[in-house]
């Protein structure tokens, strides 16, 4: 029986939710299931990995070059690890999507990626063509399995967990041409878009920076992620972490609503996975109505209004 290693997503605290994604579609494949942290102090992370239930070691990969995500520093220490599992798995986020590409290299084996279900421990289904398209795909037996893991398809892993935490470290010499230089990044109370129960976002129709405050108030009343369709994106109404869609981030929460926005297929891609999609749109020909679960022709400016009016009861 092989083995299955995830490496954690995490801000150095919390662990992502994506990481218990991942742990259930490794769960999935049947066989033991590792945790790797790699940080510059792993301890936070490492014990919200082991309470993740499945889970049966978490390894504490401590460098001081891991304080920060760098792929050029932490795909080595990855490599060396992984070289004794048959299985490695990563979300299919940024983080993702940014570590593992380099991590096959050097193990050298082909990548699977946007992995959406486990048929069995060498067979995937995966989507192509803007997820127009489900794939299946066998990956090869003579190399280890690397495939990210697509969030928005599977459950989180349930708590109650108890694994062993042990320390671990490479003696890769690690690259010195990559270093990190500074993090810029939005601050908000929000909750993260990628993880979020409910999403509210806007799109071209909501018209300019400054009326996507309406968005944001919804959202507060709501408690609900913001987000933003490409072309609100591209107009500059809000920055580009917003983005939802195949160029942005994939979304699967219980309830995406959406305003002014048409629904063009790049966008679709990032909701398909939501479980109720509501849409609102002063175009009755939006292609965002075919996919909504409930849809309402009308104009936002005057919707949002009556919508907090109500929530306010």
């Amino acid at each position: 029986m092989g083995r299955t290693l995830i490496i954690a997503e995490h801000d150095g605290l919390n662990l992502n939710a994506a990481t218990g994604k991942t742990l259930t579609a490794a769960l999935a494949i049947d066989q033991p299931v590792d945790i790797a942290v790699l940080a510059a102090d792993a301890d936070a992370g490492a014990q919200a990995a082991a309470s993740l239930k499945g889970v049966e070691t978490v390894f504490r990969v401590e460098r001081p070059e891991n304080e920060h995500p760098l792929a050029a520093m932490l795909a080595p220490q990855i490599a060396d690890l992984a070289a004794r599992y048959s299985h490695l798995l990563m979300p299919s986020t940024t983080y993702g999507k940014d570590v593992l590409p380099r991590v096959a290299a050097l193990l050298e084996a082909p990548q699977v990626s946007d992995v959406m279900d486990v048929i069995d421990a060498h067979t995937f289904r995966r989507p192509i063509y803007a997820g127009n398209v489900l794939t299946t795909v066998k990956a090869p037996t003579d190399c280890p399995v690397v495939a990210t893991i697509r969030p928005a398809s599977f459950a989180e892993a349930e708590a109650g967990g108890n694994a062993t935490i042990e320390a671990w470290q490479s003696d890769q010499t690690l690259p010195t041409h990559t270093r990190f230089e500074q993090l810029h990044s939005a601050q908000s109370d929000r909750p993260d878009l990628q993880s979020a129960k409910r999403v509210v976002s806007g799109g071209r129709g909501v018209g300019s920076a400054e009326n996507f405050d309406v968005i944001f108030r919804i959202a507060e009343r709501l408690d609900a992620a913001v987000g933003a369709s490409r072309a609100a994106v591209d107009a500059g109404y809000v920055s580009n972490e917003l983005q939802v869609g195949q160029t942005g981030k994939i979304v699967a929460p219980s309830l995406y609503l959406c305003f002014g926005i048409s629904g063009a297929i790049q966008h679709l891609t990032g909701i398909k996975d939501a479980n109720l999609i509501v849409a609102v749109n002063k175009d009755p020909e939006a292609p965002i109505f075919e996919v909504a679960d409930i849809g309402l022709v009308g104009d936002l400016f005057e919707v949002i209004p009556e919508l907090e009016a109500a929530l306010s009861q």
